[in-house]
């Protein structure tokens, strides 16, 4: 077995947590090798919406979900949905996710989800000039729409939560919304403008800068799939499929959907699914869109990129060896297209990818069990880049024994 000399740091990911990681690590003067098993920008990181959702804090699992539910999973195309081949496999995790709908356990998570992402939005514009990608963020708000007053009216206790928490958002008549993003149905007669919540030109081309920065300040990025974590005194051994072994004085495990899987390695068992995600990303001239536009009834967003209009969102909780079902991609389409009628639906490049998720909606940030030296930073479900710069810096704190900025038990890997 070929042996590595030991470094500082090894992060595994090169998503846009485990790059963001990386780069708070290296600033503060370790040495860093990222290990992928695509390379960077592969997964996730590639194809979300590009939102910074800061305002975005009341977690999937809640009361209001378990009422949705029943409709949703009846719909195989729906916002929600759950393969019948993957139902047996998946019924603990669901078991969890019902636990952590309870009213007491709805308001702990968002109070931690809350104090995350105000962490994450003080430290995302640092972190962006640090990195020379400042020109990339985009101020252009998010508004939610509602067909008919019951709909809305069903929004407001999440609203009101989200004011306590000291969120500025905007409820909005037709003539409001048609303001602010013309074009909409009719059919959407109300509608909440949220000025809060930023984006990114586009979330490939950003994590793929973050990797050209690290790089260029003296870090490594080597493409390989860890096959497993050993601890020894003085740090951790990292096994790869190809037999490689390489050694650091510390490991942080950012590998996405795929991070359980490793965290088992060393005695760690981590109720972490995969929230199968789907778009389309139509020519930039496909709709003049102003805002990014969320059809929370129907769990998918419109976005603006850099890069051309992106259709997507919904979840299916379908595991990592599902053939993708690309129908969800184009029920999302059809829906875009008659919701905002001038969309143009021509020419659109289809993707799916893997949302890691925990059953409280909150991920998990914090040392393994076996050994201090294992660092997880995993499980953000839909909230990696809007929560990354937030948990750079809480992991490079951690590698440098600083007390972290916010109370890290939420997130403990050992919660569950």
């Amino acid at each position: 077995m070929k042996e590595q000399a030991q470094t500082d740091v090894i992060v595994i990911g090169a998503g846009v947590v485990g790059l963001s990681v990386a780069i708070a690590a290296q600033a503060r003067g370790l040495t860093v090798v990222v290990i992928d098993r695509e390379g960077p920008a592969a997964g996730a990181s590639a194809g979300n919406a590009g939102a910074f959702a800061f305002t975005d804090i009341l977690p999937l699992a809640s009361p209001g979900i378990l009422k949705k539910a029943p409709k949703w999973l009846l719909d195989p195309l729906g916002p929600l949905t759950v393969p019948p081949a993957y139902a047996l496999q998946i019924a603990p995790w669901m078991f969890r996710f019902w636990r952590a709908c309870s009213p007491r356990r709805v308001a702990q998570s968002t109070t931690a989800q809350t104090t995350l992402m105000d962490l994450s939005r003080s430290e995302l514009e640092p972190f962006l000039a640090q990195t020379g990608t400042m020109k990339m963020l985009q101020k252009n708000g998010n508004l939610q729409v509602y067909e008919g007053e019951g709909e809305f009216k069903a929004s407001l206790p999440g609203w009101k939560a989200r004011a306590a928490h000291g969120i500025e958002f905007h409820h909005l008549d037709a003539a409001g919304m048609a303001e602010i993003q013309p074009g909409l149905a009719p059919r959407f007669t109300h509608g909440t403008f949220t000025p809060g919540w930023y984006s990114i030109a586009d979330p490939k081309l950003y994590t793929l800068a973050l990797a050209d920065h690290f790089q260029a300040s003296g870090g490594m990025i080597e493409r390989a799939e860890v096959a497993a974590l050993r601890p020894f005194d003085g740090g951790v051994e990292v096994n790869t499929a190809d037999g490689r072994l390489l050694r650091a004085a510390n490991v942080v495990l950012a590998a996405g959907a795929f991070s359980h899987r490793i965290a088992r390695t060393i005695g760690d068992i981590i109720p972490l699914e995969t929230e199968r995600g789907y778009n389309t990303t139509l020519p930039a001239e496909a709709v003049d869109l102003r805002t990014q536009v969320t059809f929370g009834g129907h769990g998918f967003v419109v976005s603006r990129l850099s890069t051309g209009i992106r259709v997507g969102g919904a979840v299916e909780l379908g595991g990592l060896k599902l053939p993708p079902n690309f129908r969800r991609s184009e029920a999302m389409l059809t829906k875009a297209q008659a919701f905002l009628p001038g969309l143009k639906p021509q020419g659109g490049v289809q993707w799916m990818g893997f949302r890691p998720s925990l059953p409280d909606s909150l991920p998990a940030i914090g040392r393994a069990r076996a050994t201090p030296r294992v660092v997880y930073a995993f499980g953000h479900g839909h909230l990696g880049l809007t929560q990354s710069a937030g948990t750079a810096r809480l992991v490079a704190e951690l590698l440098t024994g600083q007390k972290p900025a916010i109370d890290l038990s939420p997130f403990s890997p050992q919660r569950f």
